[in-house]
């Protein structure tokens, strides 16, 4: 490995071990933006589950391994479905899409308008 890719390596493992895991560190943004920085110098691009992480992290709870592998799995098949609809276009509006679908689906959240659409529930 040579100097860059051992950077990348080692910005990965404190992510894991310091924001991944059941405890969140006080420093986690400067760890995540490292990470980002040393793929970056590698010349990586930054995929959709990068970029979610990077924009949206004080979204994240502070105890991440008590997420179940149901929640994971979700987000892994919802990343799936994007990837098909955009066909491996990367853009700002697959982004936003997302984002408002997981603004759509929450069904505990409050909404100011009353939807017109009638909900036929068993």
């Amino acid at each position: 490995m040579n100097t860059l890719e051992c950077a990348a390596w080692k910005s990965v493992v404190q992510v894991v071990n310091n924001f991944l895991g059941n405890t969140k560190a006080a420093n986690h943004a400067r760890l995540i933006s490292t990470m980002i920085e040393a793929f970056q110098k590698l010349g990586c691009l930054m995929s959709i589950k990068m970029h979610f992480l990077f924009s949206h992290m004080e979204k994240f709870p502070e105890n991440l391994g008590a997420m179940s592998d149901e929640q994971r799995e979700r987000f892994h098949q919802d990343m799936r479905q994007m990837e098909e609809r955009y066909q491996g276009r990367w853009d700002a509006v697959m982004m936003a899409d997302y984002c408002w679908s997981l603004k759509r689906d929450n069904t505990a959240a409050a909404h100011i308008r009353e939807s017109k659409k009638r909900r036929f529930m068993p």
